[in-house]
């Protein structure tokens, strides 16, 4: 049996192997002390090979994980089980984003990573839904009513939400908003993709990759298919529990 457990910055993943199989998939909200609450997740399970990633791997290695790999190399691994064949990769989560680029033997030959400002991610859409009285789900789907383009000046969260209280100030829509806000989302992230060079097909992972209607829009943005795993936020645990298994290329 292989656990991989991704401690994220907002959630703990964990996926469970036996036999090269996805057998148990789990997330949970973070808590002051991640790594009591990913020690407990695994323990329920036998298994002398847990290996960690993400922000909190260091820790875990330190209380009860064998190994620890990169984020980097854990969503390019999960990637590839999830989609065979995949070369470049973008992974939205709680705090940061990234992109990768593989070879054909799914080698990382290159990648970007955002985690110095949180635009774009997981936090940045919670607060922009917010600030317009939204939860994560009524706010995509509001926007995927509107076909007004708004643009939005600041992708900095704090200045991003003053703004957006002057356009509601000034009379527009929240739906117009929330589009224009979408849209800001997906001309950063397409700009990270060209930065690195895309191939084919863009394997979105991240819990953020759930929101459809921005999956839809990079997509029309880039002109190419923009593929969705199942469970896109787990695919770092994947990547970390089959670290060292042979994919198929």
């Amino acid at each position: 049996m292989q656990i991989g457990i991704d401690l994220g910055s907002r959630a703990i993943k964990m996926a469970v192997f036996r036999d090269g199989e996805l057998i148990e998939k789990e997330v949970v909200e973070s808590s002051f002390e991640p790594h009591k609450q990913a020690a407990e997740m695994v323990s329920r399970y036998n298994s002398s090979q847990v290996v960690a990633t993400g922000y909190g791997r260091h820790l875990a290695q330190k209380h009860f994980a064998q190994k620890v790999i990169t984020e980097i190399k854990a969503h390019a691994q999960g990637a590839r089980f999830c989609v065979p064949g995949a070369h470049t990769i973008l992974d939205v989560g709680g705090q940061d984003s990234k992109v990768i680029a593989l070879d054909s033997k799914g080698r990382v030959v290159q990648f970007q990573m955002n985690d110095k400002c949180a635009a774009g991610t997981g936090r940045f859409l919670e607060i922009m839904a917010a600030s317009l009285g939204y939860s994560l789900d009524e706010f995509s789907a509001a926007a995927a009513t509107s076909t007004q383009d708004i643009p939005i000046n600041s992708m900095c969260a704090v200045f991003a939400e003053s703004e957006v209280v002057s356009l509601r100030n000034r009379g527009y829509a929240a739906a117009d908003i929330a589009r224009a806000i979408h849209l800001a989302i997906s001309d950063r992230l397409s700009g990270m993709l060209e930065r690195i060079g895309m191939q084919d097909t863009v394997v979105f992972t991240g819990g953020v990759a759930n929101n459809r209607f921005l999956v839809d829009m990079l997509a029309d943005k880039l002109g190419r298919l923009v593929v969705v795993p199942d469970h896109p936020e787990i695919v770092g645990a994947i990547g970390a529990a089959l670290h060292q298994e042979k994919l198929p290329v």
